[in-house]
């Protein structure tokens, strides 16, 4: 697979097995810091190693490269098991905290959803915690639909969060 999207300064490409480290120390990041992902305890390099193994098209990791760093990651990942969800994918974005504001979860967005369109996915799924108004702002402006909030489902940080749904019908 060539290059998503090249400039000077960002390349967004199909992830490698290298990459892992640095894709795992920005979501290990959100996870001791922040409220993105609902995970409380670290991630292990064995954990993420089998999560880019179950990433085979038309699922698939994409970064974001700047200055020779991985400066973010988008992923596709299956929705659920069942057969039926085949065409459904969840969307996950994560930035590196020294990468914020410079677009790079633009570049990584449009990017998974041209790729997404091209693999003949139906149905793009985000689960959004209640209040991330960054992530939000980034699916409304590629036109993701709201589609409920389910309330007080994860307990992080000393209080109950809910979560948004958000969906994006391709076809």
């Amino acid at each position: 697979m060539k290059n998503i999207f090249y400039n000077e300064y960002m390349i967004i490409r199909k992830a490698k097995r290298k990459d892992i480290k640095e894709c795992l120390d920005i979501y290990n990041y959100e996870v001791l810091n922040g409220i993105a992902t609902f995970d409380i305890e670290p991630k292990t390099i064995e954990e993420w190693e089998i999560w880019f193994d179950e990433h085979i098209e038309p699922h698939i990791i994409l970064v974001s490269e700047m200055d020779g760093s991985i400066a973010g990651y988008a992923s596709l990942s299956s929705y659920r098991k069942k057969q039926a969800y085949a065409s459904c994918a969840e969307l996950s974005v994560y930035v590196n905290k020294e990468y914020r504001n410079q677009k790079v979860a633009s570049k990584l967005m449009d990017s998974i959803l041209d790729y997404a369109y091209k693999h003949d996915f139906h149905t793009i799924v985000s689960v959004i915690t209640s209040g991330n108004s960054i992530s939000e702002h980034l699916h409304k402006k590629y036109h993701f639909e709201y589609c409920g909030t389910i309330k007080e489902v994860g307990y992080k940080m000393n209080r109950y969060l809910s979560i948004d749904n958000y969906q994006l019908i391709l076809k």
